[in-house]
């Protein structure tokens, strides 16, 4: 998916028969975030700090950041540090009310697999439920919550199933897949399919 480094300013066919072959996106709707895409991100990528400054309107009482940084390395699919709207527009599918549940479960675990092993550990679970409760900081005032270690903990006694201290991309969609709390906590979804 790399950048040619050229604007583009109408979206190639090959683009749009590829994205509506693998979205859940008419062609009419792909156009239309097309059109917004570039409208905002007329270089025809959209950059970390953009990406940020845009997701933290969805957050205003909370610190996004650290969250920002998990979901865009988990959309910058060619790891080029910027996103394209081919990316763009497969992670919104994923993520928005039309994805499938295994496809956002895919989606969470890769995001939740910091560093990539195709394991979760405790670590790189308590650092996303801790970016999850910074950004939805004002939200969780006046909640009682467990810490995100607390948290952490209750996650892999529901999901570690053979007890060995980490989560396969197996375990965890089972878990979530079983457990609909789970599953909404895990993807941000409200409506499980």
């Amino acid at each position: 998916m790399g950048n040619s480094g050229s604007k583009k300013t109408k979206l190639s066919k090959e683009d749009l028969y590829f994205l509506e072959t693998n979205t859940n996106f008419e062609k009419a709707e792909i156009k239309q975030w097309y059109k917004g895409f570039m409208r905002d991100c007329p270089s025809g990528t959209l950059s970390k700090e953009k990406f940020k400054e845009v997701y933290s309107q969805f957050f205003p009482g909370g610190d996004p950041k650290d969250f920002c940084e998990h979901v865009f390395r988990s959309f910058d699919k060619d790891h080029s540090g910027s996103i394209e709207f081919k990316e763009f527009l497969l992670a919104i599918n994923i993520t928005s009310q039309k994805g499938k549940a295994e496809d956002k479960l895919n989606w969470a675990f890769d995001m939740y697999d910091i560093d990539g092993n195709g394991t979760i550990d405790h670590k790189e679970m308590e650092s996303i439920i801790q970016a999850i409760y910074s950004m939805l900081g004002a939200a969780l005032v006046g909640q009682t919550m467990d810490s995100p270690s607390e948290r952490t903990a209750k996650i892999f006694e529901k999901m570690d199933t053979n007890g060995d201290g980490v989560l396969t991309k197996e375990e965890f969609i089972q878990g979530c897949l079983n457990d609909q709390c789970l599953y909404q906590m895990l993807t941000a979804d409200a409506s499980k399919d």
